[in-house]
C-alpha cells in the first residue's frame, strides 16, 4: 500500500478521475501525472499511500503529512475513485492511515473537511472525529489515540 515507483501509472490515473470535476472537495496538491510521479519517488517523513485492486488499478488514495515540517499531529486525507464510492474504502483507508499514524507515536490525527460534504463529515464522526472549530475555511477534526477502544 505505500507509494512505490511501480505505482506511479496507477496513481496518475486515479488523480486523472479526480481532477475530471467529480471531485469537488478534496484538493491538497495538483492531481498530475507529475505529481503522481513525485510522490510514488518521495523519501521522507510524512506517509503517503494508495488502495488498488487485483489489477494494479489505484481506488484509492492517501496521506499523512506534517511531519516533515516538525508537526507532532499529521494531516489525514484520502480520496476514493468517483466509481468506487459508497464500498467503504475510505473507512477502510483511513483506518490503515491510523494504525500507521498511531504506530509512528502520534496521539492525535487532524483532518478538515468542508461544512456541505456531508458524505465525509458522517464517516468521519463514525471513525470518531471530533470537530473543534474551522481553520482555512474548513471544520478541523481531531481524533485521539486515547480514545475508548484505542
Amino acid at each position: 500500500m505505500p507509494l512505490v515507483p511501480a505505482r506511479a501509472q496507477a496513481l496518475a490515473d486515479l488523480f486523472g478521475q479526480l481532477s475530471d470535476g467529480r471531485n469537488r472537495f478534496f484538493h491538497p496538491h495538483p492531481f498530475t501525472p507529475a505529481e503522481a510521479s513525485r510522490l510514488c519517488t518521495y523519501d521522507g517523513n510524512d506517509y503517503y499511500c494508495v488502495l488498488v485492486d487485483r489489477a494494479d488499478r489505484a481506488l484509492g488514495y492517501g496521506y499523512l503529512r506534517g511531519w516533515d515540517e516538525g508537526y507532532q499531529e499529521p494531516s489525514l486525507g484520502v480520496a476514493i475513485h468517483p466509481e468506487f464510492r459508497g464500498r467503504g474504502l475510505a473507512q477502510f483507508l483511513m483506518e490503515r492511515l491510523h494504525d500507521v499514524a498511531w504506530s509512528r507515536g502520534a496521539s492525535v490525527i487532524r483532518l478538515r473537511v468542508h461544512d456541505s460534504n456531508d458524505t465525509a463529515k458522517r464517516l468521519y464522526t463514525r471513525l470518531g472525529y471530533v470537530f473543534v472549530g474551522h481553520e482555512l475555511g474548513e471544520l478541523l477534526g481531531r481524533l485521539s489515540s486515547t480514545m475508548e477502544g484505542r
